[in-house]
């Protein structure tokens, strides 16, 4: 049975958009929850404008969060994922592809649909192309971190709570920078810098999570 990069990337996608349910819950969870924010503060488009970059970060990095506990556990359960880890192919590499499929299916839909409820917060128009390039960036960021404790907790039957004590430290550093990417933008300043830190905050997890992620699965699953 072929498990390399390819074939676990077009088996992940296939069975992604299988269930279309589990693809679309993020983003369902993403629309509702921004679209409640003006009725349960203010319609003052002034307000929403103020807030609007720290809600539609800090509702990505959840939306993101509820599917990354599901990223290793389907194939914990039938097994493949026991035949991933004692192949003789790079472990990494086949990891890789799943926290590509993740990103593919949840952190680019989330990406997509953020300048839409961006108007719906009366983003000021300087913020919506930081907004999508800091998004697309950061939620790269937290699928790649996620990963490592969606194979820390694989093993536990009801690992969701530990999976987001051990995240969501992680996730600070690119809620941070995401957010006041999309802020220094609407208050006229060069974002530059903060696009920056997150490129290598980028290009650190995807050094470091592969790899950490397939000692993680080890470790869970002979651990």
């Amino acid at each position: 049975m072929e498990l390399g990069f390819s074939a676990i990337l077009r088996r992940d996608l296939l069975l992604a958009f299988r269930h279309r349910a589990e693809i679309a819950n993020p983003v369902i969870f993403f629309l509702i929850v921004v679209t409640l924010i003006p009725l349960g503060l203010t319609p003052e488009s002034s307000r929403l404008a103020e807030i609007a970059p720290g809600i539609l970060w800090v509702m990505a990095l959840l939306a993101s969060l509820l599917s990354v506990e599901g990223m290793f556990q389907s194939d914990y359960r039938d097994g493949t994922l026991e035949q991933m880890i004692i192949l003789p192919q790079p472990l990494y590499l086949m990891v890789l592809a799943k926290i590509l499929v993740h990103w593919l299916v949840t952190g680019l839909p989330l990406t997509l649909l953020a300048p839409l409820l961006g108007m719906m917060l009366s983003l000021p128009e300087a913020g919506y192309i930081p907004l999508i390039l800091s998004l697309l960036m950061g939620t790269a960021v937290l699928s790649l971190v996620g990963a490592i404790g969606a194979a820390l907790t694989v093993a536990l039957r009801k690992g969701g709570l530990l999976l987001s004590l051990i995240v969501m430290p992680l996730y600070m550093p690119a809620l941070i920078f995401g957010a006041s990417t999309v802020q220094r933008a609407v208050d006229g300043f060069p974002v530059d810098g903060s696009l920056a830190v997150l490129g290598a905050l980028l290009a650190f997890s995807l050094l470091v999570s592969p790899f950490a992620t397939a000692g993680a699965l080890r470790v869970s699953m002979h651990g």
